[in-house]
């Protein structure tokens, strides 16, 4: 497979997140959802003007290279409209986004990317967009319950249903190289001792078929993006199968390349706030020169990694975010 080119700057605009934050200082390199909002156009603060936090995540991410933009978009978020009201606001250009990439199917990822697909098709004349989707994503999902009983997420399209929305399905198990410049990763190999996925999902074929422990998620994938002179940036975007193996892939794939930054949910709250330690302790491990963490990475692990790094090197995400980065 060829090898994703280098990049000479990339920009990444926080379409949808859980948290809303434009008033904590940032670094010279991101700039706040208010800021941008202005330079949009916005002539009085209000809350009709301004973006919504929502229980999810999708990134713009475009990158530069020899003077063209490549704009591929991480996730979708939740639902429709979250992507309508923070795409308006943001002036993001839906018609420049080249290919959608769904890291893994849960619906806080899957649920705005109708949405998505239908703003950039009617931004772009019609054309359809492809969708880089894994197998194992179109099983029904639930919560193990503590009474026995499974409580159902909601279910992911199938790749008809998907092509019926104007995307062009791309089904795939191996990594891939989408828009010359962003690499997908095939399946992440689990081999860390305290990473142990999703405690309680469960998963069955069809309605008539027993629930089965799903707690692997076998259909996760990472997205990153090589800047020039610096390294890997890698997009994980809910860390099911552990932020830390997701680097040691990551690593491992692209040996002689420095890992410049991780952005995404790291998936360190609810039950996962057991394992705060352990992950924190083996990310300082990795070289980072940035952590941006989002997402369902959690309070109590941002503020952990915040102490043991510092804020130079831990960025948390918000809604209408920009960070730019260059070479």
């Amino acid at each position: 497979m060829a090898e994703p080119i280098a990049v000479d700057r990339i920009e990444i605009t926080v379409l949808v997140d859980n948290v809303t934050d434009s008033l904590s200082t940032t670094p010279s390199f991101v700039t706040r959802e208010w800021v941008r909002l202005q330079r949009q156009g916005m002539k009085r603060t209000m809350g009709g003007a301004l973006c919504c936090a929502n229980h999810g995540l999708s990134l713009v991410v475009r990158a530069e290279v020899a003077g063209k933009s490549r704009t591929v978009l991480f996730d979708g978020g939740p639902v429709d409209y979250a992507v309508e009201r923070n795409g308006t606001r943001l002036g993001v250009d839906f018609a420049a986004i080249e290919a959608m990439v769904l890291s893994h199917g849960h619906w806080d990822h899957a649920g705005g990317l109708p949405k998505a697909i239908e703003m950039t098709r009617a931004a772009n004349g019609g054309h359809d967009v492809p969708l880089y989707l894994h197998p194992g994503m179109f099983r029904e999902r639930a919560s193990r319950q503590a009474d026995g009983g499974h409580f159902p997420m909601d279910l992911v399209p199938k790749p008809e249903a998907w092509a019926a929305m104007g995307a062009t399905p791309v089904v795939v198990r191996d990594e891939h190289i989408i828009a010359d410049g962003f690499y997908v990763s095939g399946e992440i190999p689990r081999t860390t001792s305290y990473e142990t996925g999703l405690p309680g999902q469960m998963a069955r074929d069809d309605e008539a078929s027993p629930w089965e422990p799903d707690e692997w998620l076998t259909d996760e994938r990472f997205m990153a993006v090589h800047l020039r002179g610096k390294g890997l940036i890698v997009f994980s975007a809910c860390s099911h199968t552990g932020i830390v193996n997701v680097l040691h892939a990551a690593r491992r794939r692209f040996p002689d390349l420095p890992l410049f930054a991780a952005m995404g949910g790291f998936h360190l709250s609810g039950t996962n706030e057991r394992v705060i330690p352990e992950t924190v302790r083996d990310l300082g491990g990795f070289g980072l020169t940035y952590l941006f963490p989002a997402h369902c990475t959690g309070w109590r692990a941002v503020n952990a990694l915040e102490r043991a790094y510092g804020e130079a090197m831990v960025v948390p995400a918000a809604v209408g975010k920009t960070f730019t980065l260059a070479a």
